[in-house]
């Protein structure tokens, strides 16, 4: 899994940041978080506002820090089941 935090370093992108490390340390999930500062590629994702929350290059929350539970939730979503 490879998710990204969109924006330019503001407080509510290291929040996402912050939140999504918490959230990825809770369910036990390793993944590749990347910090995306770079305006064309974010612009590229069609980002109006940020922060942006991106998982395997899906957009799943913009705008907005998500809460604790969402994030979770996002994550879930793209977590490929066990086997």
């Amino acid at each position: 899994m490879i998710i990204k935090v969109l924006g330019p370093g503001c407080r509510n992108c290291r929040d996402l940041e912050a939140a999504t490390r918490r959230a990825l340390d809770e369910l036990g999930t390793s993944a590749e978080l990347e910090k995306v500062t770079d305006y064309p590629t974010i612009a590229r994702y069609g980002v109006m506002a940020t922060p942006a929350l991106v998982i395997d290059e899906r957009v799943v929350c913009s705008g907005r820090v998500p809460g604790a539970d969402e994030i979770t939730a996002f994550l879930l979503s793209a977590s490929p089941p066990p086997t």
